[in-house]
């Protein structure tokens, strides 16, 4: 039995002899059409602008990323959907190392040498277990994961051949809307049976979100002493070290994962961060520099990271150094608005080593106005400008960044972080008025909405929560809120195609900044019963539906 020929195909191979022999394989086996990558920035580049069914990737991609790099960033980025079948080609000596260092995991994986036949069994395989797990992806897509749940709970006395990979699934849903303890117990129901790594893996995660430190901390350490190489366990063991204020241990666990895995943007940038934090420029700039290196050619570079690097530099004295970082970025990434606000930012950071102060105060206003353009910094970077204007003694300017911040990112760690930066500074009345101002608005906001709601003005609750989104982007009771407005007058107007994209980017929004938080199910619940009731299926507000075989 051939493969259908109309099937997009995108082969990522660096090697002009292996793709010949894979151009020839998948001609007898009836593809005919597929498009080529030479290496991970290309492939990147062309699943940019194309949607394809089947990704056939070389682990081995030379110089830079490999492929597993490939696939975690094609997915943390959400530029393929999970409907994408990733299938793997690896030699033997890769496959143990590969299989078991990932989270992430490849539909299959495809061993050296292979044939034409081994070939075509095996994606027809990696194809009609997709086709299994399409329903579950289409309603996550739509929205729905409670929807998703109910189909796996379904799926899993169906397909027993795939139970382990459906328990995975579900456990995934239940955490994704907050619901922890279900999502727990299908964990633990996994590791019953055998131990599996990225179940260990999960239910740790699970246990950080639920503060249950230790614990989790036991399982991540005996699992890095089983599985050497299982990188994602080095980062979470590293963000809970970093939550329970141990910054040393977390530096060290991510330099052992940055041994072991060193091509990882990511997470050279969060060791450079958090080795500018313990107070080793030295680290940090060595960090720093080869992720401004690898920035050069990346999709995902980021002006942030010459700011980083400008910062390790002075604080080992190198203003030379910093002032040619400067000229790099100013180079590369100078005309974009972020650009232009990191440079301002490392302009003031070098006037202030040099005692200049007007000069900083000028470059810090520059960068402070720059508005919205800031809020697109991460959180750590906006309260070093917020600690930098402290310093130049821009107090102003200071609360009102503390201020935007706290509108735009209120999630619990940046609350309590920000609250430290002005502690230490002996300004935590300032964060208390900050903090109660901004309460206060919150509650004016989504009062105003509810009454609306209530008064049967569905329109009028709807502009009144999304404008108070817009004000207030990263509250996560704001977003709920608005969320539920939304909601609301679907269920009192009907269904509503953009109201119920909009919902979920709400809501999903909420989860990001606040995972564990217990509205999640109960809206999330009601979205799915307003699915229900309307017959809302994905086909009917989708792209295109996978091909099925």
């Amino acid at each position: 039995m051939l493969l259908p020929n109309e099937l997009e195909v995108l082969v990522v191979e660096s090697q002009p002899n292996m793709r010949a022999q894979l151009r020839t394989m998948l001609s007898s086996i009836g593809i005919e059409n597929a498009q080529y990558a030479v290496s991970a920035t290309a492939a990147m580049k062309r699943l940019r602008e194309h949607r394809y069914d089947l990704i056939l990737c070389e682990y081995n991609l030379g110089e830079g990323q490999d492929g597993q790099h490939l696939l975690e960033d094609l997915h943390a980025h959400g530029i393929i959907p999970l409907d994408t079948v990733f299938v793997m080609i690896t030699g033997e000596r890769n496959y143990e190392r590969v299989t078991s260092a990932c989270e992430l995991s490849p539909n299959d994986y495809i061993l050296k040498p292979l044939n034409a036949e081994t070939l075509r069994v095996r994606l027809l395989r990696a194809f009609q277990k997709r086709d299994i797990f399409l329903p579950a992806w289409q309603l996550m897509r739509l929205g729905d994961p409670v929807g998703a749940i109910e189909y796996c709970r379904i799926a899993r006395d169906e397909n027993p051949q795939h139970l382990t990979d459906l328990l995975r699934l579900q456990a995934q849903l239940h955490a994704s809307i907050g619901q922890l303890d279900e999502a727990e117990s299908l964990y633990r129901e996994i590791l019953g049976s055998r131990s599996i790594p990225w179940a260990e893996l999960g239910l740790a995660r699970l246990l950080v979100l639920k503060k249950r430190y230790v614990e989790a901390e036991d399982i991540l350490t005996g699992l890095i002493a089983r599985h050497d190489r299982f990188i994602a366990a080095y980062e979470l063991l590293a963000q809970l070290r970093e939550e329970t204020g141990r910054p040393d241990e977390a530096c060290a666990t991510l330099n052992a994962a940055a041994e072991k895995s060193p091509h990882r943007v990511a997470r050279l940038r969060h060791l450079g961060t958090l080795s500018l934090a313990i107070g080793n420029p030295a680290g940090a700039e060595e960090a720093l520099a080869e992720v401004v290196r690898k920035g050069k050619y990346s999709e995902f570079r980021d002006p942030e990271d010459h700011v980083r690097l400008v910062q390790a530099q002075l604080a080992q004295a190198k203003v030379q150094d910093a002032q040619g970082t400067i000229a790099d970025l100013d180079r590369s990434m100078g005309r974009q608005p972020k650009g232009e606000v990191c440079k301002a930012v490392c302009t003031a950071l070098v006037h202030a080593h040099n005692n200049d102060r007007a000069r900083a105060q000028a470059a810090l206003k520059a960068a402070a106005l720059a508005g919205g353009t800031v809020r697109e910094l991460s959180v750590g970077l906006r309260q070093d400008l917020i600690r930098a204007c402290f310093d130049q003694d821009m107090q102003e300017q200071a609360s009102e960044l503390v201020t935007d911040l706290l509108r735009s990112s209120a999630d619990e760690r940046t609350i309590e972080t920000t609250r430290a930066v002005l502690d230490q500074r002996g300004l935590g009345h300032l964060s208390q008025e900050i903090e109660a101002r901004i309460q206060t608005e919150v509650k004016s906001l989504v009062t105003t909405g509810a009454e609306k709601a209530r008064a049967g003005d569905f329109d009028g609750a709807v502009a009144e929560m999304m404008s108070a989104a817009r004000k207030l982007p990263g509250n996560p009771h704001v977003l709920f809120n608005a969320a539920l407005a939304l909601l609301r007058h679907i269920e009192n107007r009907g269904w509503n195609d953009a109201f119920a994209t909009q919902a979920r980017g709400l809501i999903q929004r909420a989860q990001r900044l606040s995972p564990a938080n217990p509205r999640l199910a109960a809206i999330t619940e009601f979205m799915h019963a307003l699915i229900k009731r309307y017959g809302i299926r994905p086909e009917k507000v989708l792209g295109r539906p996978a091909r099925t075989f």
